[in-house]
């Protein structure tokens, strides 16, 4: 986690927040998990929402021309990405 913080006040359903807590339980995390649980679940939630928008801006362009984007976009990043030592 950051070493800085920020603390936030959220209010979810009482049906919600017993779900969480159980299943935290469950895989036996403490209380003071609860907040990595909530950063990590914002962080998938952004990327999924980033991804959704950049598959929307490619839904009209046909498959063949999405694929050699792809298949160059990769290989440019191969290239310009330094070998692990």
């Amino acid at each position: 986690m950051p070493t800085t913080t920020t603390r936030w006040t959220v209010s979810v359903s009482k049906d919600t927040d017993i779900a969480v807590r159980s299943h935290l339980a469950q895989r036996g995390m403490k209380k003071g998990d609860l907040s990595k649980f909530i950063e990590d679940a914002v962080k998938w939630r952004v990327f999924d929402q980033t991804i959704a928008k950049a598959r929307a801006q490619f839904t009209d362009l046909p498959a063949d021309e999405l694929e050699a984007l792809l298949t160059e976009a990769v290989a440019s990043a191969r290239t310009s990405t330094p070998a692990a030592s």
